[in-house]
């Protein structure tokens, strides 16, 4: 879900500043005119996920998913895409989806097959030791004070590019988006400090994933 843009005009004053004064000391912009530089488009990204064609368009679903009976979500459009190249999909009410790991040219605007895509029940990624997984109960909670979280996501919501939601958990503001290779989070660490911002993304370059 999205996060509330909405803050007492004091809360959202003092926060902003406390915030400017913590990036100043990290490096960090300190001006109302910041917004991280977007991410250098990959030779080849890779996602796991659901595939959903209906009226003709096979999409690539980023964010947040509807549980309906057939699914509704949304995203870029899947060129190349093959229903008779793979199994496991669903067909409803004249949609059809299923959820796959995929290998594609990523432009920005849509995502181009280069790969034979996997059934995601099939596939097992790699997963990065090091790098938290916000949603563990168990991991000790981020730099954050919800006051300050609120206005880091206000802040987030209006420059990130791509992004597709916020949400704060357990002192880290979770920032899901349609693509980072590392440098968006790299800016992040820069701005709000370690351990803050968690970037979340649904395509990442083939090497990283």
């Amino acid at each position: 879900m999205r996060g509330t843009k909405t803050t007492g005009a004091l809360l959202a004053t003092s926060a902003l500043l406390m915030l400017a004064g913590c990036a100043g000391q990290g490096g960090g912009a300190t001006d109302g005119d910041w917004a991280p530089t977007p991410p250098a488009l990959p030779a080849e990204a890779t996602a796991v996920g659901t595939v959903l064609e209906k009226d003709g368009t096979p999409e690539l679903c980023l964010g947040p998913i509807a549980e309906s009976y057939p699914p509704q979500c949304g995203g870029p459009e899947v060129i190349g895409w093959d229903w008779d190249a793979v199994e496991g999909e669903e067909t409803a009410s004249n949609v059809t989806w299923g959820a796959y790991a995929v290998w594609g040219d990523w432009n920005g605007e849509t995502f181009t097959i280069t790969r034979e895509p996997v059934l995601a029940a099939l596939y097992d990624p790699m997963v990065d030791p090091d790098a938290p997984n916000p949603w563990d109960d168990s991991l000790p909670p981020g730099a954050l004070p919800e006051s300050e979280a609120t206005v880091v996501q206000a802040e987030l919501e209006d420059v990130m590019p791509g992004v597709l939601a916020t949400v704060f958990v357990n002192g880290r503001v979770v920032v899901e988006v349609m693509y980072d290779d590392g440098s968006l989070q790299a800016q992040l660490d820069e701005r709000y400090g370690d351990d803050a911002v968690v970037v979340i993304p649904s395509l990442k370059p083939v090497d990283a994933g």
